[in-house]
């Protein structure tokens, strides 16, 4: 009998299961891709299209994911607790109490939020209430039909790749419908051993991100429209915004509440100009100051600013590097400054930011791609005692945190942030258009982008994998023209500079970067989120002009050279 044959004559819980394993039968194609491997557990938990079979986000699958970690968790310690929140998707409330009652089958104590909640409100109510571990069902930005489960550690940070591979060979000696221990989860609220988490950590959460703010003084005037995209974001943004003293906030009134289908926002990224169209068109009615938009899961945060009457949008690598500015010139002047000062941003953000920190005296750090990356940056100043040194983190997909009381990244604060940087500049007659154009013609023009190239299914997998494996036996000589100067091999930890080799003292990850003669940059990823493959383009030039020119001719030639698209 084979797997699709045994859940074809299972009798399933979900009912949805049953009639889409039966509307396959007699196609060979779609049941290989349903049951061809089991979805993939890493450090990013699981991700995946919600569906009947092993590859695919289902009960069964979530289920068989928190047998491993409580079969973890008790191994490693006496009475553990896990906290749990879930966002706005499919059947993500439904795989939030199905993981809860599995917990507490395994006799660990279940803290789960009551409503669906932002991913960094899971990250805090781990530390706050002091648990071992935490789950959170999000896809984040993927479209709706993806689920996922992503798992943190004691730290509020998503696991470790060693815990992960303890959990992952956990998960692989279980019987995905045999070995999973499960109580009803009614019954274990009733128990107790199912606990809803209190309002009060939500109102703790939000007095933690009050104290990243630059300045006190209230915001009054700052016009605001604000999405979030039919996701979690709206209790606590809107919450913060009213704290700091932004009264005039319109929200989107197609994507105000929770809506796992994202009808208007088929990719609900705030990446994707077509996600924030809504709120676009609502900008142009009303003429805010700033356009903020939250992913559904509410941990990365993307603006359009209005200058002059037309709205730009600005990219996840210049909201870094302007908000790097703005906490440090502000911090500077409240006196609020600390000793050696830590910034950290990732290897795949702009090295404009370089430029800033090394202005201000920051040390800063990069770190692979992975917000969790930045969490362990976070950590390891703590440990030292020395946790009050770090000022801020972000990665270029849109991501920022300016403290340490979560190790995720946090829209609630980002928005925050933002809402007083564009009024600290406003004051002086400024957009932050014009205030990055300020740092440009400070620091030089960087221009950054990214091409992706997607892979589904099976041969997508192993496609990905050929052509990653073959960029690192066959570096290329050069792209667009410019020669190929240095390279970095994540996987292998090795940099080549002019011919000298050393090495790379971070974690390894299947990444390549190729430096070019001219200073442009090249780095290429296979997504840890999407079957996808992604090539990141840097270059700095005399002018903007230039440096975009440059940009878009490495987008059009760099696919060719590297054998990709």
């Amino acid at each position: 009998m084979t797997e699709y044959e045994r859940w074809l004559n299972t009798k399933l819980d979900d009912p949805d299961l049953t009639e889409e394993l039966k509307k396959i039968q007699n196609q060979p194609e779609e049941i290989n891709d349903r049951f061809y491997r089991n979805l993939e557990f890493g450090t990013g938990g699981l991700r995946g299209v919600i569906g009947a079979g092993t590859n695919r986000m289902n009960v069964y699958t979530v289920r068989k994911a928190t047998q491993g970690l409580a079969n973890y968790l008790n191994k490693h310690g006496k009475s553990p607790s896990v906290a749990i929140a879930y966002d706005s998707r499919i059947k993500s409330d439904v795989f939030a109490r199905e993981s809860a009652a599995v917990l507490a089958a395994n006799g660990i104590q279940a803290h789960i939020y009551p409503w669906l909640s932002p991913t960094p409100t899971l990250s805090y109510a781990v530390r706050y209430l002091h648990c071992d571990a935490g789950i959170c069902i999000t896809a984040s930005h993927n479209p709706a039909k993806y689920n996922g489960y992503k798992a943190y550690g004691s730290d509020g940070c998503q696991i470790a790749l060693e815990m992960a591979d303890e959990v992952l060979s956990e998960i692989n000696s279980l019987d995905i419908f045999d070995d999973v221990k499960r109580v009803n989860f009614d019954d274990a609220v009733k128990a107790g051993t199912v606990s809803y988490i209190p309002d009060e950590v939500i109102d703790s959460f939000l007095e933690e991100v009050m104290k990243q703010r630059v300045f006190t003084e209230k915001c009054e005037g700052l016009k605001v429209v604000y999405t979030p995209l039919n996701g979690t974001g709206r209790v606590c943004v809107t919450r913060i915004l009213d704290k700091i003293g932004v009264k005039d906030v319109a929200v989107v009134p197609e994507q105000e509440f929770p809506d796992g289908t994202f009808a208007t926002c088929p990719f609900p990224n705030p990446e994707i100009k077509e996600a924030l169209q809504k709120g676009l068109d609502l900008c142009e009615k009303v003429q805010p100051d700033l356009l903020l938009a939250t992913d559904p899961d509410c941990d990365r945060c993307g603006i359009a600013v209005n200058q002059h009457g037309k709205f730009i949008l600005m990219s996840g690598n210049e909201v870094g590097v302007l908000l790097l500015d703005f906490i440090a010139r502000g911090r500077l002047q409240n006196g609020t400054m600390p000793k050696n000062p830590v910034a950290v941003t990732t290897i795949v953000s702009t090295d404009m930011t370089a430029a800033v920190a090394k202005d201000y005296g920051i040390e800063l750090r990069h770190v692979l791609t992975g917000f969790k990356y930045i969490g362990d940056q976070i950590a390891l100043l703590e440990e030292n005692g020395e946790a009050d040194r770090y000022i801020f983190g972000f990665e270029e997909s849109y991501g920022y945190l300016s403290g340490g009381y979560v190790r995720d990244k946090d829209a609630v604060d980002a928005s925050m942030l933002i809402c007083q940087m564009a009024y600290d500049y406003r004051k002086k007659g400024m957009t932050l258009v014009d205030a990055m154009d300020a740092l440009y013609q400070k620091y030089g023009y960087y221009e950054n982008s990214q091409v992706s190239f997607g892979f589904e299914g099976e041969d997508g997998m192993i496609q990905m994998d050929r052509i990653m494996e073959n960029l690192r036996a066959n570096a290329p000589k050069e792209a667009a023209g410019c020669r190929v100067s240095g390279w970095s091999d994540y996987k292998t930890s090795k940099r080549c500079d002019g011919g000298t080799m050393s090495d790379i003292l971070l974690p390894k990850s299947n990444v390549l970067e190729y430096r070019l003669e001219n200073g442009s940059k090249l780095t290429v990823r296979p997504s840890g989120t999407e079957p996808k493959i992604k090539i990141y383009i840097s270059a700095m030039g005399a002018d903007k002009e230039k440096s975009t020119a440059l940009v878009e001719k490495l987008k059009d030639m760099a696919p060719g050279a590297l054998g990709i698209g």
